[in-house]
């Protein structure tokens, strides 16, 4: 199996698309050994990977319907009372959201089916919780998920995701390679001696990414040595291009756990 953005590909085979010139393409590349073949996991490592994901768009699609909700109401001028207003949509908050009046049936039936979907998804988001917290006290992934807890901002279903997505981190034979998967690496357009920085690669694991940044911002919090360096780079950049190298040093730090199967020391270098 190999990556498609990865087949060599000139411009004409890019121009005149067709089944003829992919099948000419791809013979021509296996011929010449310029393709190479990409990570398969096992069957039941990939069943385990997407339990995580599904988990992650249930909870955007939970997301999306909070925002209908809000916006429904929103539009018919329905307010909240003050006594009540939550941020993490608590059972009281939801049933409030119930008992609001519309002026007709109509409404009621709108606001009601809304309300509804958003009570099944939680329901689903539980259950599969749930399954994860026992798939990550499993002999497969017990010790490997202690470990990570070590790291501050790492919790138990971030270290699910990241054994999961990862697979076996021995696979990738440098930290570059390790970051250039997760897509923690720059992209650089250069011609002879004028190179630049366009931003983060768009060639990424967009959910590890999002993961480690979301928790670099947590370990700036918790780690000194984290914190320091986090304070040091804010003095030349935005906050925003710095968490992205405190997301990079939170990689590294999985992959010294995992690699070396220790849990993490916190310490102030």
């Amino acid at each position: 199996m190999v990556n498609p953005g990865d087949v060599p590909t000139n411009d004409k085979e890019r121009v005149t698309k067709s089944d003829r010139v992919d099948c000419r393409k791809l013979a021509r590349s296996l011929r010449d050994g310029q393709l190479h073949g990409i990570y398969v996991p096992s069957k039941i490592k990939i069943e385990d990977r997407n339990l995580l994901r599904i988990h992650q768009n249930l909870v955007k699609k939970q997301t999306r319907c909070k925002n209908q909700i809000k916006s429904f109401l929103h539009f018919y001028g329905k307010a909240i009372p003050d006594d009540v207003v939550c941020s993490h949509w608590s059972r009281r908050y939801i049933q409030e959201l119930e008992n609001i009046p519309m002026e007709g049936p109509s409404g009621m039936m709108s606001l009601q089916v809304l309300l509804a979907e958003l009570i099944h998804l939680r329901g689903l988001i539980a259950k599969i919780t749930r399954e994860i917290i026992a798939l990550s006290r499993t002999e497969d992934y017990r010790e490997s998920v202690q470990w990570l807890k070590t790291i501050p901002g790492i919790s138990t279903r971030g270290a699910m995701t990241l054994l999961t997505e990862l697979v076996d981190v021995e696979r990738f034979a440098c930290f570059n390679r390790l970051a250039s998967y997760v897509g923690l690496i720059p992209d650089i357009h250069g011609s002879g001696e004028k190179e630049r920085q366009t931003g983060l690669t768009n060639r990424r694991n967009p959910t590890l990414r999002v993961l480690l940044i979301e928790a670099a911002w947590v370990a700036v919090r918790k780690d000194p040595a984290m914190m320091m360096a986090f304070n040091r780079l804010c003095i030349r950049m935005k906050k925003t291009r710095a968490i992205v190298h405190i997301a990079k040093k939170v990689l590294s730090r999985v992959r010294f756990v995992l690699k070396n199967r220790t849990p993490y020391q916190l310490a102030v270098v």
